[in-house]
């Protein structure tokens, strides 16, 4: 039964907060603030499969999320609301209940398949010349979004809210809310159960030493390929939410400014630490909300506590650990199983 104590208590605090929001007991601000804490955990938790486990680096995790965010986005305009640019509808608006799973599914397989544009170069290089490549294609993602002028271009894109809507009539419940609970969840689960698979241990012997590992008999282009899909297709989801959230997106939203926030959660948490992307994720959410009242300056303090934090912790909050090797009591309740290490 250990574990699954994880997964019970997940979904006790998931209950608590979709009571509190569908009741109105916390306002407007807190729960969005809680859906991008979400959001964020599957976007630090995921760029943490290439930059912790695998030991590449990838700093182009927001041009994924901008192909699940408008991919999912303009399936749901097309098949469930009424569009000046796609017209009526193809299926009942109501059906958006069942089908909006799938179309985020959808937004999360695109991500993967773009994904393919850093596994195969990543096959032949490595360090910076990779770092270059995650660059350049999220900046062409960015471009090609800016000028297909049928999803708005740079002005971006919007309607989603409509979509939200449709599944309120049906059942008024904070849909959205419920939605990013569950892909968190199953993410954190996913990249839980993929680390320490036979593919996860193998992206640590990469990490480790590429050469060794091909001569182990490990397939690294395999092995890459895998994981470059499975942690842009996770970016892919988290961008489908993302849009779903703020009821419009436009490329400015997936700028190298998104990606390097994502990148200092990884290194705030701990490099292949999961329990350090989750936790560097909410702390680094909570301090941009509190820190937002300074507007720009936020950029200042920001930058100056990382500074610090790499003087004095270099190796992140956790490093390679997870939460329950730095608290092994908490091994009683939840495995002794962990990854990282």
């Amino acid at each position: 039964m250990q574990r699954y104590n994880g997964f019970i208590l997940f979904a006790l605090g998931s209950l608590i907060v979709l009571g509190l929001s569908h009741g109105n007991l916390i306002n407007a601000y807190i729960q969005i603030t809680i859906m991008f804490i979400g959001i964020n955990i599957i976007l630090s938790s995921s760029l943490n499969i290439i930059n912790g486990y695998m030991g590449e680096f990838s700093c182009g995790h927001a041009g994924f999320m901008a192909v699940g965010a408008y991919v999912t986005s303009v399936l749901n305009m097309w098949l469930f609301a009424s569009d000046r640019v796609f017209g009526p509808p193809l299926l009942p608006p109501a059906s958006a209940v069942l089908l909006f799973p799938v179309t985020l599914l959808a937004g999360g397989i695109a991500a993967a398949l773009a994904g393919l544009l850093v596994a195969v170069p990543s096959f032949r290089t490595r360090g910076d010349y990779l770092a270059i490549i995650t660059l350049a294609v999220n900046y062409i993602v960015k471009s090609s979004i800016e000028n297909i002028q049928v999803i708005g271009g740079a002005r971006g894109f919007m309607g989603m809210r409509k979509v939200v809507q449709s599944m309120s009539e049906v059942l008024d419940v904070p849909w959205v809310m419920i939605w990013v609970l569950i892909a968190t969840g199953l993410s954190v689960w996913l990249i839980y159960r993929f680390v320490n698979s036979t593919y996860g241990k193998g992206i640590v012997a990469i990490r480790d030493d590429e050469i060794a590992a091909e001569i182990m008999s490990v397939n690294t282009q395999r092995m890459k390929m895998v994981a470059f899909m499975l942690s842009s297709g996770l970016a892919g989801i988290a961008g489908g939410l993302f849009a779903n959230i703020l009821g419009y997106i436009n490329p400015g939203s997936f700028t190298i400014m998104k990606s390097t926030e994502v990148m200092v959660m990884v290194y705030l948490g701990g490099m292949g630490s999961l329990s350090g992307s989750v936790l560097s994720a909410v702390g680094f959410t909570v301090l941009m909300e509190v820190l937002r009242p300074l507007q720009l300056f936020k950029w200042v303090v920001i930058p100056l506590l990382l500074i610090v934090l790499m003087l004095f912790r270099p190796e992140g909050i956790l490093g390679n650990r997870e939460l329950s090797d730095v608290f092994p009591r908490l091994k009683r309740w939840f495995g002794t199983e962990q990854g990282g290490k």
